[in-house]
């Protein structure tokens, strides 16, 4: 049995390089030598996607490689996340999320889904390409406490732009607080647009909604 710091690096790589297989049983060693949920997330999931994301963005690696290792990365969170939830607190709050229209890219949204769901947030998934219109129903329907809006490649950061113009038009603007992320978005692009904040990953995700929240 390898060390327990050789399994975390273990379990990084074998996330980078998409080993589905490899996630898995690395990540139940790992539970079995005693290491928390949460510390498997926060110091071997999520470091290894940022990772992946990284690679992505400097473009050493592709779309494909990409999704290798996105499924490699839900492989962990289908074990991860029925404990993070079962030990979350009370809700916290109620959180709208998606893809921004055109978007096809659901990794870092998933992430996110799963890191608010561990923190005890109630979450309702849009899941990808989600349309203005799709948003304002949910808003309407769910009366969430924050609408999320992921955008991974510079084409559709204009379709969140065009939300937050069709939020204000519908009304419901000021129902919710907006947050943004992917990617190629800035603090600067947020203020510009509108939205209340910025969150560079999924742990910024979390603080920013705890902070708004008194948590």
């Amino acid at each position: 049995m390898p060390e327990k710091e050789e399994m975390q690096q273990q379990l990084k790589d074998a996330v980078i390089k998409g080993n589905r297989n490899a996630v898995e049983s690395l990540i139940r060693a790992l539970l079995s030598e005693g290491a928390t949920p949460e510390e498997i997330m926060d110091r071997m999931m999520i470091p290894a996607m940022d990772v992946v994301g990284e690679q992505f963005s400097r473009g050493d690696i592709f779309l494909p490689e990409m999704m290798i290792a996105a499924r490699a990365m839900n492989t962990g969170l289908a074990i991860l996340k029925p404990m993070l939830v079962a030990k979350g607190a009370a809700t916290k709050g109620r959180v709208v999320l998606g893809s921004a229209k055109g978007d096809i890219h659901d990794v870092g949204k998933n992430i996110v889904s799963m890191v608010l769901e561990g923190a005890g947030y109630e979450v309702i998934d849009l899941g990808i390409d989600v349309s203005p219109e799709k948003f304002i129903a949910a808003i309407n329907e769910h009366k969430p406490d924050f609408v999320l809006m992921s955008a991974l490649i510079t084409l559709t950061m204009t379709a969140m732009e065009d939300a937050m113009k069709a939020f204000k038009s519908a009304g419901v603007r000021d129902k919710v607080r907006i947050g943004v992320g992917g990617a190629p978005l800035t603090q600067d692009f947020a203020d510009k647009i509108g939205a209340d904040f910025y969150g560079k990953d999924a742990r910024a995700a979390v603080t920013k909604c705890n902070e708004l929240t008194g948590h």
